[in-house]
């Protein structure tokens, strides 16, 4: 009863306190002058981790198993990957580049969890045999913490696409054809007008406009690969540690179960964007492209399969 009622404190003082993070964050982002804000936002991040760290460590002690049994702890476990990336993340990198997208990815994974699933899955059950296995905290702590990972570092790159998409429309309509187009068709000036676009264009808001996105853009693509690049390892070390307990389990390392196809195609999806990082050709565009897809295969490998609730890992299903 104790265990019970403090796993239910914790989980909504968590929601609560990354539903404020979020809040804050959204006003940061809209007047960047608030530094106060900033700051009381690390500090309800940090709340919120020890939070969902009590919550599982509660929840291990009551059930005497590691939490990740069924999908509402593993969606549970991913928010806590969220929070804990956000936290190392800051002692690497003092911008709110990534913070922008851990805290409302905390946020929408912990109000699913709690909101989305029945009462029933809230509840801890005893472990299926497959499950009593010491693999158990090794391989899904390892995928879960992989998915957060590459998750946030597939935004990142969706973040790089948008931007420079928007750069590229900014110059286009910047261009000279299309200038002197428009100018000759409304005022027939072309000669004035375009002494008038060269000193708008060599203004110092455009040029620090300019230099502003460059330098986001380079951000956004540097910190994509740094946390991408961490997730695929995660990755790897997941799907080896669950070949070895599919041996142990099931008497063969790979069954081409559909979640382990997907984990798979996964793992190639990514792959591929390490190599296309490798070649200078492919760098930025052409990379972000290849995660941004691999966000969806994500999603699919993580939470389709679960809707479908077939093969060997449908103990992680919604029936």
């Amino acid at each position: 009863m104790i265990f019970a009622t403090l796993e239910h404190i914790l989980t909504h003082l968590s929601f609560s306190i990354v539903s404020i993070v979020m809040a804050i964050h959204l006003m940061i982002l809209l007047v960047h002058e608030i530094i106060g804000l900033r700051h009381s936002s690390e500090k309800g991040m940090l709340a919120a981790f020890f939070s969902l760290t009590g919550l599982l460590v509660i929840r291990w002690i009551s059930s005497r198993h590691f939490p990740l049994s069924n999908l509402y702890e593993s969606l549970i476990f991913l928010s806590w990957s969220f929070s804990i990336i956000h936290m190392v993340s800051k002692l690497w990198n003092h911008t709110n580049d990534l913070s922008t997208i851990t805290a409302p990815s905390a946020i929408f994974t912990q109000g699913f969890a709690t909101s989305g699933l029945s009462s029933k899955m809230h509840q801890s059950a005893i472990l299926v045999p497959a499950l009593q296995s010491q693999w158990l905290m090794m391989h899904v702590s390892m995928m879960l913490l992989s998915y957060a990972a590459l998750l946030c570092g597939s935004l990142l790159s969706v973040a790089f696409l948008v931007i420079t998409f928007r750069k590229n429309i900014d110059i286009f309509f910047r261009s000279k054809n299309f200038l002197i187009l428009i100018k000759s068709f409304f005022f027939g000036k072309i000669e004035y007008l375009n002494e008038k676009r060269r000193a708008f264009n060599n203004t110092s808001f455009l040029s620090f406009q300019n230099y502003y996105k460059y330098q986001l853009i380079q951000r956004l693509d540097y910190w994509s690969y740094r946390v991408i690049s961490l997730g695929f390892t995660f990755l790897t070390i997941g799907i080896l540690s669950g070949a070895v307990w599919a041996n142990e389990a099931w008497g063969s390392y790979w069954n081409w179960d559909p979640k382990e196809t997907w984990a798979f195609i996964t793992w190639t999806i990514f792959a591929i964007y390490s190599h296309t990082r490798t070649n200078q050709s492919l760098h930025g565009t052409n990379s972000a492209l290849v995660a941004s897809i691999g966000f969806l295969i994500i999603w699919i490998c993580y939470f389709g399969i679960n809707l479908l609730g077939i093969g060997l890992h449908s103990y992680g299903s919604f029936t």
